[in-house]
């Protein structure tokens, strides 16, 4: 079969640390790309699952909290200093 090429634009960190994993493993960049092209072809998908990221029920939570205290300063207590917030959250 004929091999032609393809050109790829990526984050030049992205790609030295993809480089450094695929080599790790012991493939080439060509190699791991390959193997994720015949896996999409064979299954007709991409093979992991791309979402965005969903906050939790809790970290919903967390994320009102802060904006109903933002709203009313009352709400909430601030501290202007970072050792006695720390004293505070470990008693």
């Amino acid at each position: 079969m004929a091999q032609t090429s393809i050109n790829i634009r990526i984050d030049e960190d992205l790609k030295r640390d993809f480089d450094g994993i695929c080599d790790d493993l012991g493939l080439t960049m060509t190699a791991a790309f390959t193997v994720f092209a015949k896996t999409v072809v064979r299954r007709q998908s991409i093979p992991f699952e791309i979402s965005k990221d969903i906050p939790n029920t809790e970290t919903i939570a967390a994320i009102e909290e802060v904006e109903a205290m933002i709203k009313d300063p009352a709400l909430g207590k601030s501290y202007t200093d970072v050792s006695e917030m720390m004293k505070e959250l470990l008693a």
